[in-house]
């Protein structure tokens, strides 16, 4: 029953062959992956080339869209600027108006007052005028009696 499994030779011939199928395998392997590994590479560098072109396009984008925001602020800073000193100018022109209403009101006023004054000063006159007038006539009828 000695001879019944393989023999040292025949296991070492066997062992050598599995090696060789092996180290052809990993040739073949590689030589596919050296062929392949170039292709690989240059897409690799070619999705790269596209990540940084994409990164590139959306600065720059954001860049385009920072500037059109800020001339849109300054924009509306400047209108704003603008509707304040419009609204500023209306301000100063109403006040002006009322002053010169409050003027011609005052001058309104002294005109009536003095007006009321001159008609005391006419009314007072006359008053005078009819006192006198009767104490005249009350000293006629005296010097009468006599």
């Amino acid at each position: 029953m000695k001879d019944w499994g393989p023999k040292l030779s025949e296991r070492m011939s066997t062992a050598t062959k599995a090696k060789q199928a092996q180290l052809a395998k990993v040739r073949a392997i590689a030589s596919a992956n050296a062929t392949g590994s170039a292709e690989r590479v240059a897409a690799r560098k070619a999705v790269v080339a596209a990540r940084e072109a994409r990164i590139a396009e959306r600065k720059e984008a954001k860049a385009r869209e920072i500037e059109a925001r800020t001339r849109e602020e300054a924009a509306q800073a400047e209108a704003l600027k603008i509707a304040q000193a419009k609204l500023e100018a209306e301000r100063v022109r109403e006040a002006a108006q009322q002053a010169a209403l409050a003027v011609e009101q005052a001058a309104l006023r002294e005109a009536e007052r003095a007006e009321k004054q001159l008609r005391d000063v006419a009314l007072e006159a006359e008053r005078k005028a009819a006192r006198d007038e009767r104490y005249a006539a009350r000293k006629a009828r005296k010097s009468r009696k006599r």
